[in-house]
């Protein structure tokens, strides 16, 4: 059960995911899809196509037809389920999609993004799913193998091209970093078709990834991208396996999700934004300063699938660079086209780094994790919250608890959040005030509250 998360299903290949459990897991899914045909895409992983043929062999069990797109980034997967296809004389849409995936993780890693009637597949959905998978047998079965190929790569090339044939005329220095990973099965040509001056590293996918870890949100992974921007370019964009995910440099910044939500945001006509519990209070302040709704919920991109659906949000946002637009498109985290509005906000003549530099100083830390076990976790959050409803003299005054996900502590000067990580066992912490001195006061109190809290559970 330890491979079925919250999000999706993610496990070492060979040990967890292998023939049996792969097969087991498409033969149980197939039974929560109504409908024929399900799209199936994969990463660069030496092993993602191996599992591909598994899923296929237990999708084909429970009655479904595969739609194989081949190795494609996830952004592509999503696209599959709003076009239509022609199979057999018939234009039918798919009913399903699955991304086989280990996005971030180590390469021995793998796993499973699924999309049902266009909504993420996730949660109590995911935890029922493993359940059954315990119930199902394959052996013995003469299973009919059923697999069309499908070119939703250049649908999806196509469409993008459309969209941004305005940045045909833009004068920028590009730089890019596909980290080996499967943004550069589309993003080389996207760039070259719409005659744009950009220069690629790492572009070949290889699941070995030999230069770096494709992991934009961690800093050493930028390295080299940043080395090609101080040779000789204006911007720079990073990307993570799977190319859901990206990372945004200027010569000067560094740019996280929630500064690229009030980026994109300033040309939208009083949208609706949602953030996670982990974006900056300057966000939230800001966005209702210009008369925009500003939404704080969960973290996690199936959880802001949802609500940017609930809410018919304009767009939505993690600090990690998951990037969900529904203004002119279709709700989901793509970081390719995140990376072309990026260029049609320099092509309307916005300065980033002016933008950046005009919003108020605060002092922000990155996420930081706290061991703990996956039995512990949880009763560890349910005891933060009964000691903070205590008078704790070590604790600066707290103007409000926000526990939306976890629990966000407003100080008079900042605040900082605790919450159980839903795919590892660990507390994420983090900090953001008025200045460092006074970040580490918050960190200070929190650190020790987390520390009563153990010796309670």
């Amino acid at each position: 059960m330890s491979i079925f998360r919250e999000y999706d299903i993610r496990g070492i290949v060979g040990k967890e995911l292998n023939e049996d459990s792969v097969g087991k897991i498409g033969a149980a899914l197939a039974e929560k899809i109504d409908g024929e045909y399900v799209a199936v895409g994969y990463d660069a992983r030496t092993h993602s196509r191996e599992l591909f043929e598994y899923l296929c062999k237990g999708l084909n069990a429970g009655g479904k037809t595969i739609l194989d797109m081949g190795l494609v980034p996830t952004p592509v997967n999503y696209f599959a389920n709003y076009i239509s296809f022609e199979i057999d004389g018939r234009e039918i849409e798919v009913s399903a999609s699955v991304m086989i995936t280990g996005s971030h993780n180590p390469k021995e890693y793998n796993g499973f993004k699924i999309t049902v009637g266009k909504r993420p597949f996730f949660g109590e959905d995911i935890y029922a799913l493993g359940k059954r998978v315990s119930q199902i047998s394959l052996d013995g079965k003469e299973i009919e193998k059923r697999v069309v190929e499908v070119d939703v790569k250049s649908r999806y090339i196509e469409y993008m091209l459309e969209q941004f044939e305005a940045l045909e005329s833009l004068d920028t220095r590009i730089v890019y970093d596909c980290g080996n990973g499967a943004a550069g099965v589309v993003l080389p040509e996207i760039f070259e078709k719409l005659g744009l001056d950009a220069k690629g590293i790492y572009i070949e996918p290889d699941g070995n990834f030999p230069n770096h870890h494709p992991d934009p949100s961690v800093e050493k992974n930028l390295e080299d991208v940043k080395r090609e921007l101080e040779k000789g370019g204006d911007i720079a964009f990073a990307y993570d396996g799977d190319a859901d995910r990206i990372a945004v440099l200027t010569h000067r910044y560094n740019i996280k999700g929630d500064q690229m939500a009030l980026l994109f945001s300033m040309i939208m006509e009083r949208p609706t934004v949602i953030g996670e519990v982990k974006c900056s209070q300057t966000m939230y302040d800001i966005l209702k300063e210009r008369g925009a709704k500003a939404v704080m919920y969960k973290t996690g991109h199936s959880n802001l699938k949802v609500k940017i659906r609930e809410l018919d949000a304009d767009l939505a946002c993690e600090v990690s660079g998951h990037i969900f637009f529904n203004d002119r498109y279709f709700g989901f985290d793509d970081a390719i086209y995140a990376t072309l509005r990026i260029l049609e906000l320099l092509a309307r003549g916005i300065d980033l780094d002016e933008e950046l530099d005009a919003l108020p100083e605060t002092f922000a830390t990155e996420e930081i994790k706290i061991e703990t076990s996956e039995e512990e976790k949880f009763p560890l959050m349910e005891k933060i919250k009964e000691l903070l409803s205590e008078s704790l003299d070590y604790m600066p005054d707290i103007r409000d608890i926000v526990e939306v996900d976890g629990v966000r502590i407003i100080f008079d000067e900042g605040w900082g959040l605790v919450r159980a990580s839903n795919t590892t066992p660990v507390l994420v912490t983090r900090f953001e005030a008025i200045d460092r001195e006074k970040a580490q006061i918050y960190e200070k109190a929190i650190n020790r509250l987390i520390s009563e809290a153990k010796k309670r559970v």
